[in-house]
């Protein structure tokens, strides 16, 4: 991961899985681009991998452990501050229940519908790729 830019951060995100809906996650009033939604994730640690980020995160947030199905290719996007890198990962969920530990909500939509919400700009991105890669 590219530890030495404190200007670019690395961020896991999960596109979790379930009965043919994904799972989106509104941010709280109190964090940076507040209510808007995003793929549930965090920045990843120096020496962590992306995939290790995910279940330390995905556990720390929502109380959950996830099945990863597959990787999706990085996406990069620039905002005027800092530019970010996400490593999208398709889930599943495999135990816990659902806490909200940083959201102020979550959505199950289906695929087609995750474009009318107001997502954080640098997961435009995925959820087109995601939708163009054959969702569930």
């Amino acid at each position: 991961m590219n530890e030495e830019n404190p200007n670019h951060i690395q961020v896991a995100c999960a596109i979790i899985e379930r009965d043919g809906l994904v799972l989106a996650a509104q941010r709280s009033r109190f964090m940076r681009m507040p209510l808007q939604w995003e793929f549930p994730g965090g920045k990843i640690e120096p020496g962590e991998g992306p995939e290790v980020c995910l279940h330390r995160e995905l556990l720390e947030e929502m109380g959950i452990r996830v099945a990863v199905k597959r990787a999706m290719p990085p996406s990069m996007h620039r905002y005027p501050a800092f530019t970010i890198t996400l490593y999208p990962f398709v889930c599943g969920i495999l135990s816990g229940e659902m806490v909200l530990n940083e959201h102020r909500a979550i959505a199950w939509l289906k695929p087609e519908e995750l474009p009318a919400l107001n997502w954080v700009e640098a997961d435009f991105a995925v959820v087109a790729a995601y939708r163009r890669a054959g969702c569930p």
